[in-house]
């Protein structure tokens, strides 16, 4: 059938003076790609197939996602869920907020631990001396003035964060209430951040659950599946401290894992971020950078898996 219409379609063009590509230079699979597009473009939510959009965690890694969310705002990928883990869910909250994309680089690239944590060498000292974890409470701050305070009810697009209940090891996803208090839940480091009580638990960072939520994302019954990777080369981790030691720790346990969540989506990007630390915050700019490249590589991938789930009778309304 498509085929078919694909035929009809350059007959016709062919027979018009509009069409004056040379067969040489004609990529078949880009022109049907591009027209299905166009359809689908046009659709409302009922009639195109529902995506789910899973972003990684990463720590300063997770800049990169900013740059997959620029691609998909200029090439009309529509979202209609997000699933974040640790900055994975920072960056969805900035997202599915709809937080100007200039708004959220411009923080990215002014940001630095002072404004969203107790974190750096005075307070880790003290950490070990009085053995008392430190506050995270700056980082819901941060993130609740950001983005005006909302609710999860009120943003423009559904949002789960991935936590994990430090007594029992659960997944615990976060829907309702407050973002920022969500947020600050899945991003709470262990070992170095006091857990967050919720409900009679404690939860503590998502990523040691599911830092590429892939199979929470399922949960919600998506058509495609768009997956952002940024996990680190645990190759080239510096491991000189305590807390390089940890997080490559935590690295290790989630690295075969992620890969085997990763394998049950549709498309997955990922961003050249291997070598960068999670904790280097300095140069936003490139990492961003990193998740454009990415994502702009991924974009015809991402297209042919939508078109594929569309039925064919909205594809020629």
């Amino acid at each position: 059938m498509k085929n078919f219409i694909f035929a009809l379609i350059i007959l016709s063009l062919l027979c018009s003076n509009a069409f004056s590509v040379t067969p040489q230079d004609f990529n078949e699979d880009e022109f049907l790609i591009n027209f299905y597009w166009e359809k689908i473009s046009a659709l409302p939510a009922g009639k195109r197939p529902k995506t789910a959009l899973v972003l990684g965690g990463g720590g300063a890694r997770g800049f990169a996602h900013i740059g997959v969310f620029r691609v998909l705002k200029e090439e009309d990928i529509p979202v209609d869920l997000v699933v974040g883990t640790s900055m994975g869910s920072i960056a969805g909250a900035f997202y599915c907020a709809d937080v100007s994309l200039d708004k959220v680089e411009e923080l990215a690239k002014t940001i630095n631990w002072n404004k969203v944590s107790n974190f750096g060498v005075p307070s880790l000292v003290e950490m070990i001396v009085s053995e008392k974890l430190l506050s995270n409470e700056k980082i819901e701050k941060f993130i609740s003035e950001a983005i005006g305070g909302v609710r999860f009810e009120q943003l423009k697009v559904p949002l789960v964060c991935v936590a994990t209940d430090l007594n029992t090891g659960e997944r615990i996803l976060l829907r309702d209430g407050s973002v920022a208090f969500a947020v600050r839940a899945s991003s709470t480091l262990p070992g170095i951040f006091k857990p967050v009580e919720y409900r009679q638990r404690y939860l503590i960072d998502g990523g040691l659950s599911e830092n590429v939520p892939v199979n929470v994302a399922k949960l919600f019954d998506p058509d495609v599946v768009i997956a952002v990777a940024v996990s680190a080369d645990i190759t080239k981790n510096d491991t000189g401290n305590v807390f390089t030691i940890l997080m490559q720790s935590i690295y290790i346990q989630g690295r075969a894992l992620d890969e085997e969540h990763l394998r049950s989506a549709d498309v997955v990007i990922r961003p050249k971020v291997n070598e960068i630390s999670a904790v280097d915050i300095k140069d936003a700019s490139k990492t961003i950078e990193k998740g454009f490249v990415a994502a702009k590589e991924a974009i015809k991938t991402i297209k042919t898996a939508v078109i594929n789930k569309t039925e064919e009778k909205y594809l020629f309304e």
